[in-house]
């Protein structure tokens, strides 16, 4: 597989079902006062409310926070036309970087839109920051991914060489070979093709 270029039905979907994800994803860096405490957080997932994921991060960038919202960018067609559409490659979930012990958090629940943040037992449950990075290679790269059925267990790979360098993932072979990347947090993961890649086991 060439990085940076779009192969035909990669993932086994026809064109009109295909998901790309895209460069285009919502994310901001944040403000120079919390610079300085930036190292001390971690990223957390937001739950949204329906079809709210794009208005609730551009609402948290607007309050200084570190944000990122994967997209997905799909073809969808209809009789006379083909119109590509970006929707979440996670729906009802945005992520931000903060310090969950801070004002940030009731920051965060105040906004429109907002549900909660992901927690267990009443602490807000962190995501690694290495995932994070993976799918931003993904989206730098517009590596073809689709959302796939949750996969906790298996065995763990790294792909070794490429413009995919260091991504990591648990190993799916029903068929062609794929590399899940899950959130357990939100119980999520997303998948791509990874046929062709040198492996190696972690």
């Amino acid at each position: 597989m060439i990085c940076g270029k779009e192969p035909k039905n990669q993932l086994g979907l026809n064109r009109r079902s295909l998901a790309l994800c895209t460069v285009t994803a919502m994310s901001a860096a944040p403000k120079l006062a919390v610079l300085s405490t930036i190292e001390a957080t971690q990223w957390y997932a937001v739950q949204t409310r329906y079809r709210f994921e794009k208005k609730v991060t551009s609402h948290l960038q607007r309050k200084g926070l570190d944000t990122f919202l994967p997209l997905l960018e799909q073809v969808h067609g209809w009789s006379d036309r083909e119109q590509p559409i970006q929707i979440p490659l996670f729906p009802g979930y945005t992520f931000s970087r903060f310090d969950p012990h801070s004002k940030s958090r009731l920051e965060i629940l105040r906004t429109e839109g907002v549900l909660d943040v992901i927690s267990f037992n009443g602490n807000a449950a962190p995501i690694p920051a290495k995932q994070i990075e993976d799918l931003r290679v993904l989206l730098a790269h517009r590596i073809p991914c689709a959302i796939h059925a949750f996969l906790k267990v298996g065995q763990k790979v790294r792909i070794r060489g490429g413009c995919l360098d260091g991504l990591e993932g648990i190993l799916e072979e029903s068929g062609s070979k794929h590399l899940v990347i899950s959130l357990e947090s939100i119980h999520r993961s997303a998948a791509i093709r990874i046929e062709g890649y040198e492996l190696e086991m972690i």
